[in-house]
């Protein structure tokens, strides 16, 4: 794929994600209605969610209609996996930080972005409330509102300031917990932002030094994912560990003590 095509692929999430976003403002701030639980009942979808993600792939039906489509709450369309070499898919996150947008904390995320087979092309994190788009492509560099951004230059462990998120079933809580105990002594300090896009945006962009997370989704790590990496940060997959009862899990960090934060993060240091 060319430097064009993925550029006219991160114009078409560009305009998807400013459709959510705009939906996400309308309702912020007010009794958001429809809400109801998930997977636990600390683990809620709201009408702004569904709005949201409705927005998105309204703009995808319009300019990629031929594509598929995985949304955390529309779920999976049909034609990727069996599409060849050439299938397109639309990862999206209408909304990541729902909790923290239903209790008004302006901590949340828009997460559009898209892969083919060989990995992402391109993505999208936009903040709605402070208007920051931090975007990039598979070839191009990571930017925040059109201005190129690096991750921060710590080198030592003992110096980062390290974000992370916590699961919603208790028994995983119980382990993140355990984790974390052994990282904590061990770093600058810790940070739970409670939406995993923007945490991995913000160390792209130097807010943060190094994440790590386990029981996150495609959607919620896509677009950041892709852009911690083209800031200059090692990105490694935390496989599911089933004997632990640790989900999948994500570390992104730079590479001088990523090996030291992986292990950590792992759960079996």
């Amino acid at each position: 794929m060319t430097a064009d095509q993925e550029r006219a692929l991160l114009a078409v999430a560009e305009v998807a994600a400013d459709a959510a976003a705009d939906e996400l403002r309308t309702r912020y701030g007010t009794n958001v209605r429809g809400v109801h639980t998930k997977s636990t009942p600390t683990d809620l979808v709201s009408e702004a969610d569904v709005s949201a993600e409705r927005a998105i792939r309204a703009v995808l039906a319009e300019h990629r209609p031929d594509d598929a489509i995985l949304g955390e709450e529309g779920g999976a369309t049909e034609g990727f996996g069996d599409g060849g070499a050439d299938a397109i898919r639309w990862i999206v996150d209408p909304l990541d930080g729902t909790v923290n947008y239903l209790y008004g904390i302006p901590a949340f995320a828009v997460s559009v972005a898209c892969e083919d087979a060989a990995g992402t092309i391109a993505g999208i994190v936009l903040d709605p409330i402070r208007n920051e788009r931090f975007a990039a492509t598979r070839s191009g560099p990571p930017t925040l509102n059109g201005e190129p951004i690096a991750a921060g230059d710590v080198t030592d462990l003992s110096m980062a300031m390290v974000a992370t998120g916590f699961g919603y079933d208790a028994t995983v809580r119980a382990r993140q917990a355990d984790v974390l105990r052994e990282i904590l002594p061990r770093v600058r300090d810790i940070r739970r932002v409670g939406a995993a896009a923007l945490d991995l945006v913000w160390c792209a962009c130097g807010r943060f030094d190094a994440y790590y997370e386990r029981g996150v989704h495609s959607w919620d790590i896509a677009a950041g994912a892709l852009i911690a990496e083209r800031a200059g940060l090692v990105v490694r997959e935390l496989p599911e560990a089933g004997d632990l009862g640790d989900p999948y899990g994500l570390v992104a960090a730079p590479a001088a003590f990523v090996d030291e934060l992986y292990a950590l993060a792992s759960g079996r240091g």
